[in-house]
């Protein structure tokens, strides 16, 4: 007689709680169901006409409070993954979501794209942070999401450049904590070159001189583009994402290589829009004061009367004026806030350069 099935003929405990778990499947999926029926239906009583809700799509959500309240042995973000692809599944039904990013695919703007939106919208590749910003700005995409510092190496200059540039606004955030990787197609002791940006080749430089002294690195455009060369040119690795590794076929030789532990990168969504106030948001501006003794000082001053607390600021350089500077600050607080509006009043007095780039809810960094 052949072996017959145990999970069918045993009985008793097993059999009963497979028999659980598979009705408990059917109702999750008919829940799954049913809360994209009534998303359509909301959408539609909300506007009349089916459309795509005008801020970013995890703007006013209660996922952060839902998985809290959710104690178990699925970690938080297994339940964020399932939650955010529920959640974009259902904004696709009412219009499909074009979003550009720093491309190619898996590269680490990628990755922040899909925690950002999920994956289901229609991911825009570009070869730039400026061909993100125009792909937005002439309305080819609803978002863009940009780099706009690192913990490890400071600022992106190109995303400040193009603010000023170009009238968008920020619609949100995502703090991804970075974790680089070397991949190749061949054992260690056989590389002979390693490609990758150059922020991330900075990012594992001790590691690399350690590990891999004879091997000489070269900037390329995009931790993915190094991953493509790792796949096809012989001796060569890349630094890039795990995720990465895996979408070109490449071996993970090792994990989490960078220098810092605790390296993050932090996007911004970019849109035309700003989100409605949440009660936990933030708020980022540019502005340029005038050159004199105590200028600058007059204006962050105007933040401290209004108790309003400063979570990041950065001076570039106004370009083709010799030190002369903008300054980009991000604070908490809502712009449509009553302490808000006073102190931005007071600030536009002080400044010769005053634009709001948009508020957006505090978010917690993803790992």
């Amino acid at each position: 007689m052949g072996s017959q099935n145990p999970k069918r003929s045993s009985g008793g405990v097993p059999a009963a709680l497979e028999a659980k778990i598979e009705r408990l499947d059917g109702e999750i999926l008919r829940l799954v169901q049913e809360r994209a029926r009534l998303y359509v239906e909301l959408q539609k009583h909300r506007t009349g006409e089916l459309v795509v809700p005008t801020v970013l799509p995890e703007a006013q959500d209660r996922v952060a409070e839902l998985v809290q309240d959710s104690p178990g042995p699925l970690s938080e973000g297994i339940l964020r993954s399932i939650m955010r692809e529920i959640r974009s599944g259902c904004r696709a039904l009412v219009r499909p979501t074009r979003v550009a990013f720093l491309g190619p695919l898996y590269t680490y703007s990628h990755l922040a794209a899909i925690h950002a939106f999920g994956q289901s919208v229609e991911f825009v590749p570009v070869g730039s942070i400026a061909a993100v910003f125009e792909e937005v700005h002439r309305r080819q995409a609803d978002y863009g999401l940009v780099p706009i510092e690192n913990s490890t190496d400071g600022r992106i200059a190109d995303t400040l450049e193009m603010f000023t540039r170009l009238p968008l606004r920020i619609c949100g955030d995502v703090e991804l904590e970075i974790h680089h990787a070397l991949l190749a197609k061949c054992p260690r002791q056989e590389i002979q070159e390693v490609y990758s940006r150059p922020q991330a080749l900075s990012q594992c430089r001790n590691w690399l001189a350690k590990h891999l002294p004879q091997a000489r690195t070269f900037e390329v455009t995009s931790t993915a583009t190094a991953a493509q060369l790792a796949r096809d040119k012989p001796g060569a690795a890349a630094i890039a994402s795990v995720q990465a590794g895996i979408y070109y076929g490449l071996d993970v030789l090792a994990d989490q290589i960078e220098d810092n532990p605790g390296n993050t990168t932090r996007f911004a969504v970019i849109g035309h829009h700003s989100n409605p106030r949440t009660g936990h948001d933030k708020t980022a501006m540019l502005f340029q004061t005038e050159h004199r003794p105590g200028a600058l000082a007059e204006a962050l001053n105007i933040f401290k009367r209004n108790r309003l607390n400063l979570t990041w600021i950065e001076s570039f350089p106004v370009p083709g004026q010799k030190r002369t500077y903008l300054f980009f600050v991000e604070f908490e607080g809502h712009e449509t806030e009553l302490r808000v509006r006073r102190a931005l009043k007071a600030l536009q007095r002080k400044t010769l350069r005053m634009e709001i780039l948009g508020s957006y809810p505090i978010t917690l960094p993803v790992q």
